[in-house]
């Protein structure tokens, strides 16, 4: 069997027609300044971002069997092992239109009538061979596959975004490493302080519950330290936002494989999607673990407070 990546992920991929407008997108409509096609999901560009981080990634999600199949091509360009995909005549991508306004925000209206997940087949000879599984909002087609992993002892790492209902709060039950946009957490605890949202989605088998919010940084609580915590977020210039959730996932996937405590994944991760923005489209400004590095050692990288002595501003 050929090497089995340390980092696998199944779920969204997308290719995505992405529109830059001249004016905000609280202005009602703006003039084009530039559109693009580009690569994209969830999990891809997570994975994508392990790659360009240098670390060892692989999707195992549904992938077309044609060999010259455009989403194929790309996942392997960008370093992304798909030999131990399952593969499907029928299988496409998730197909996204992103407007991008002249602040960096975006809105994704997306088409999800697709092949998502995996195959329910899918072999433990190759889970057992790696230590991260990605997994985000479309695993819960495969929730067998998630627990399998989980029982062989990988870690399960969720970038959930939207619910199906009792599905996605066993998946949520699954992740050992929760990581939610804060307007999701918001969502399923029904709580409004990041404090309440930490506390309601923590259990005894977390490792760690992560909150991102964007502008207003990282909100977290992890098995190795007391206490919830606030990271305030990097002050770079906002060139496009699309990806960057997706890029602190990869992130901090990567720092989880190299040993790094909560903090230390957080940390790493934020400094990696603070550099994904300043580019165009979800992949095109991914960074290296050199950059990262750098980033995190300059004299204005933030620190992380505890929560209870952080000033909040949740935008409620």
């Amino acid at each position: 069997m050929p090497t089995v990546p340390s980092i696998l992920g199944f779920g969204a991929i997308a290719i995505d027609d992405i529109v830059y407008v001249d004016q905000p997108l609280s202005a009602g409509k703006g003039k084009v300044l530039h559109s693009t096609r580009s690569f994209g999901g969830n999990v891809a560009t997570a994975l994508a971002a392990v790659a360009r981080l240098g670390g060892s990634a692989g999707f195992v999600g549904w992938l077309g069997s044609a060999a010259d199949d455009a989403v194929l091509r790309d996942l392997v360009a960008s370093g992304v092992e798909t030999e131990f995909a399952p593969r499907h005549p029928d299988a496409r991508p998730v197909r996204s239109r992103i407007t991008v306004g002249s602040d960096g925000e975006r809105f994704i209206a997306y088409d999800d009538d697709a092949m998502l997940g995996t195959a329910s087949d899918f072999p433990d000879e190759v889970l057992s061979r790696a230590t991260v599984l990605i997994v985000d909002s479309y695993a819960t087609r495969s929730l067998d596959v998630v627990a399998r992993a989980g029982d062989l002892g990988l870690a399960i790492l969720g970038d959930i975004e939207w619910s199906c209902g009792p599905a996605t709060e066993r998946l949520i039950a699954l992740c050992d490493h929760l990581i939610l946009p804060l307007g999701f957490g918001r969502t399923a605890t029904g709580r409004r302080s990041p404090a309440e949202m930490l506390d309601a989605l923590w259990s005894p088998s977390r490792s760690a519950v992560v909150l991102t919010d964007g502008g207003r940084g990282v909100y977290y609580r992890g098995r190795e330290e007391t206490g919830l915590w606030h990271l305030p977020p990097h002050r770079v210039v906002v060139v496009d936002s699309t990806g960057a959730g997706d890029c602190f996932h990869g992130a901090y996937a990567h720092a989880l494989m190299r040993g790094a405590d909560t903090a230390g994944r957080v940390a790493f991760a934020a400094a990696a999607a603070a550099l994904s923005i300043a580019g165009r489209g979800g992949r095109q400004a991914l960074p290296t673990d050199d950059q990262v590095t750098e980033l995190l050692a300059s004299t204005n990288a933030p620190s992380a407070v505890e929560l209870k002595n952080a000033y909040v501003d949740t935008g409620t």
